[in-house]
């Protein structure tokens, strides 16, 4: 099976024996964002998605055919709330705006009065209505609305699809009946329902891979391509919880915390996303739009590495001497801040040097994620096992910091791209599905990808209670400073 994560940075790819539980070979490609845009703008071209899968699996495939193991099917994850907009012949109207583009808060607001509920401004919803207010060429040369995997999908197969994970993060969709939603898409804009392709049900394919997605990939013809899904909903399916009683963390550029629910979770304040996930079920989410990009940044600025800074952080007492950060560099989703910029609290003198601000930038960016995880709790969801998943994971001391802040076990997996390893499992699981017996559940699937190589990590009592009292001061500021409650 071949599991491709499109991600923000880069496209990733597994090769994988979902018999035997292996990932046999791994490939990725490198892209950044289009430079020199609008403040708050973050795009990319679709066609950078599009060759880095080229290029990911072109060495996945020679693997395979080294082996003598025929490639048996596929999935594809990709990004969230991108804006993908094509024109009558398949091509690109202009760049996709990302999930990180805040340059469309305004229209967010807009779309969440109107609607009567939050929509984040990170949702697709508000890109198109941008588009369609500031480019009107371009929105009425737009035939197709897509989501990132879904173009892939449709490069693939040549037939355009969603599926209710991804389409739940659009702003027009109803998690709750796994819908489309009429009234959402005509506030938006009234010609968007005839620009969206039909749904896939969850474990159905997208469909096979076409003469010419076989010559422009590499691939064989007629490869089943499952549905595949947004990066949590696979992330979901790779780090085990596609079944109760696991929560994922995923450290990347953002950091999400989501975990499978067998019914919707509504958060009235729309900070936790009520999204499906792609099996079926449900999959509560809160994402934080700061998370290892706060550290890179230390890391940029002191020119020292992270091996070298966690380990001058680690001899420093938890709390940092009263430096506190709040850790906005990008805006913020949880809490919702689109337009937040940073703020350093309590700095003195001996503050101003690398590894201090490492660690407030470790513990900033922690303490936030669990403000956003008391609401989750709040909410009835449960995050007492939790499964670490993306590079950041590997830093011992942020894991030491997370257990403390979350007071869980958590487990670093032997697997860090759970995304691409979630879409190759899906892949399995939808091949399997076309069979009499209805083949393996994605937990027997996941189910050997999931042992720890850096085992679990229980939470230091002491720290539990230094940063519970942190978490205190962490609130206040949000109140005082940015009127969060």
């Amino acid at each position: 099976m071949l599991g491709l994560d499109v991600g923000t940075q880069s496209t990733k790819g597994l090769l994988i024996d979902a018999h035997q539980g292996l990932v046999v070979a791994r490939s990725s490609k490198a892209y950044g964002l289009i430079e020199g845009l609008a403040p708050g703008a973050a795009e990319q071209d679709p066609a950078t998605w599009e060759q880095a899968a080229v290029d990911v699996l072109q060495p996945l495939i020679v693997k395979a055919a080294e082996l003598k193991r025929p490639i048996e099917a596929l999935g594809v994850s990709g990004q969230q709330h991108g804006c993908v907009l094509l024109d009558s012949e398949g091509q690109s109207v202009r760049p996709a705006k990302l999930w990180c583009d805040t340059q469309t808060s305004s229209e967010a607001a807009e779309l969440s009065q109107s609607l009567g509920r939050p929509i984040p401004t990170g949702y697709t919803a508000s890109k198109v209505l941008w588009v369609a207010r500031h480019e009107p060429d371009a929105w009425e040369r737009t035939s197709q609305v897509l989501l990132p995997h879904d173009f892939l999908n449709l490069r693939l197969t040549g037939e355009a699809s969603m599926e209710a994970g991804d389409a739940s993060g659009t702003g027009w969709f109803d998690p709750r009946e796994r819908a489309f939603d009429a009234q959402a898409m005509d506030a938006i804009d009234p010609a968007l329902s005839a620009k969206l392709p039909g749904l896939t049900a969850a474990g159905e394919p997208a469909g096979v891979v076409s003469e010419s997605g076989a010559r422009r990939f590499g691939l064989a013809a007629g490869t089943l391509v499952a549905s595949g899904g947004g990066d949590n909903m696979m992330s979901a399916i790779g780090a085990g919880a596609s079944a109760p009683g696991i929560s994922v963390v995923s450290m990347g550029t953002s950091g999400t915390v989501f975990t499978y629910a067998d019914q919707p979770v509504i958060d009235p304040e729309g900070l936790i996303a009520p999204f499906c996930d792609s099996s079926g079920g449900w999959l509560p989410l809160l994402c934080v739009m700061n998370l290892t990009g706060v550290s890179e940044g230390v890391v940029r600025l002191s020119g020292r590495d992270h091996d070298d800074l966690t380990a001058a952080a680690a001899k420093l007492a938890p709390g940092c001497e009263g430096l506190l950060w709040l850790p906005f560099l990008a805006g913020e989703r949880v809490p919702d801040l689109p337009d937040a910029s940073g703020t350093l609290l309590g700095m003195r003198d001996q503050h101003l040097q690398g590894a201090m601000l490492y660690r407030a930038a470790l513990e900033g960016t922690s303490l936030n994620l669990g403000w956003g995880v008391g609401r989750l709790n709040r909410l009835g969801v449960e995050t007492s096992r939790v499964h670490l998943v993306g590079g950041a994971a590997r830093n011992p001391l942020w894991r030491q910091i997370l257990a403390a802040v979350l007071d869980a076990e958590v487990q670093v997996l032997a697997e860090p791209e759970a995304a691409a390893l979630g879409a190759g499992l899906q892949a399995a699981w939808t091949l399997g599905r076309q069979g009499a017996g209805g083949g393996p559940s994605l937990q027997e699937l996941s189910a050997p990808f999931l042992g720890g190589d850096a085992g679990s990590e229980q939470p230091d009592r002491e720290l539990v209670q230094h940063y519970a009292e942190q978490a205190v001061d962490y609130a206040a500021a949000l109140d005082k400073y940015y009127g969060v409650e």
